[in-house]
């Protein structure tokens, strides 16, 4: 036989309770009178709490459900947004729009799908403006292919990234390639030499090879036309005229050796003409000053003189004289000495020339007529003593 203690409880939420007690220490309600009732050791339990737990187990569980749901459509949207990427580096812009609107169907709140679906219908819109401008291209529409480029390109403005790297270098290279075509057109209409010029500036700015080829064609056209104007006023002794010319045309090619030894030559020969003009100058004034006391001092050569006399027996003294002056001189007159053959002088008289003025190389004469003498001509020495003349300077 056992012997124990009887343990009483409150049949409602099971707390020991004393047996004399009439309440529930904890939960307050009156416990039973029946002693047997409080033997009972259990909680009683609400039926109405099945109902808010039934559903916050139903919540929980579609709650996971929904989590495992979006987490696998999260993780499909990454992979097409993934495809969608490497699509558009492979400029398949078309596909590419396919997968990221797939990707949005599967995220709505994707973000960064949404942007990237934006650049690539715009990247769609470029792909037709490049096609576009190829047209313009083919009608040798220039402007209108370039104009179609410029606004491709502004409206990439607002992103960045290596795709749009990518699709900039693509229109970049397009707009080259428009240039040199439009240059290559320019050029076939034969220039002038002052379009060329421009010319030569537009192919510059084209960073590409085939530009730098046609640059450096347009550049030697330049230098070949400078040299060759440059050297028809050199030959004509036109030297400042010329080194205008080689000047400009260094402007465009700075590093020509053939202009830049035309420059020296031109200088050169500047300088040597300078030199020799200065010479014939100071040679000139050295003649003239020559010429001025020729002209003054010894126009005049004596080419004959001589004493006879006439039919009536009277003494005549003749003579001639020429010019070997540079100008025309007049009123010529010659002074002479009638001596006898002893040496003993008698008579000194002048005769002028004529005509009355001897140009240059030209012979004049002149005639004196002694009535007053009557001597032989052959017993008379004649000396001309001085001869003086006029210039018109």
């Amino acid at each position: 036989m056992k012997v124990g203690f009887i343990m009483h409880h409150c049949p409602y939420c099971g707390t020991k309770v004393e047996e004399n007690e009439l309440y529930c220490i904890k939960c307050g309600k009156q416990l039973p009178e029946d002693a047997a009732e409080r033997l009972k050791n259990h909680k009683s339990f609400n039926k109405y709490w099945y109902l808010p737990i039934s559903i916050l187990a139903l919540v929980i569980l579609s709650a996971g459900i929904y989590y495992i749901f979006m987490q696998n459509q999260t993780a499909e949207a990454s992979d097409l947004y993934n495809k969608a990427e490497e699509s558009v580096m492979e400029g398949q812009y078309g596909e590419a729009k396919e997968l990221l609107q797939s990707a949005l169907e599967n995220s709505k709140e994707f973000k960064q799908a949404d942007i990237a679906l934006t650049y690539v219908q715009e990247a769609l819109k470029i792909e037709n403006s490049i096609e576009k401008a190829n047209n313009f291209l083919k009608k040798q529409e220039y402007q209108k292919a370039l104009s179609l480029i410029n606004d491709a390109e502004n409206s990439l403005s607002n992103y960045n990234g290596n795709a749009v790297t990518q699709l900039i270098n693509k229109l970049t290279s397009k707009r080259n390639l428009i240039k040199i075509e439009e240059l290559k057109h320019k050029l076939d209409q034969k220039p002038s030499i002052n379009d060329m010029k421009t010319l030569l500036w537009e192919a510059e700015s084209i960073k590409h090879d085939e530009a730098a080829e046609i640059t450096t064609d347009i550049r030697n056209q330049i230098v070949d036309y400078t040299f060759s104007k440059a050297s028809e006023n050199l030959n004509d002794k036109q030297f400042s005229d010329a080194l205008v010319i080689v000047e400009d045309g260094l402007k465009y090619a700075p590093n020509s050796g053939k202009l830049q030894s035309l420059k020296t030559t031109i200088d050169k020969e500047k300088t040597a003409f300078e030199t020799a003009q200065r010479q014939r100058i100071e040679q000139a004034i050295s003649s003239a000053e020559e010429e001025r006391k020729l002209n003054e001092n010894d126009a005049i050569e004596l080419v004959s003189v001589n004493v006879e006399n006439n039919e009536q027996d009277k003494l005549v003294v003749k003579g001639k004289v020429k010019s070997v002056a540079t100008i025309p001189i007049n009123t010529i007159l010659v002074e002479y000495t009638l001596s006898s053959k002893s040496g003993s002088e008698f008579l000194s008289n002048e005769v002028y020339v004529y005509p009355e003025t001897l140009y240059p190389d030209e012979v004049g004469e002149f005639e004196f007529t002694h009535f007053d003498i009557d001597q032989e001509g052959k017993n008379i020495n004649i000396k001309v003593d001085k001869i003086k003349w006029y210039t018109n300077q």
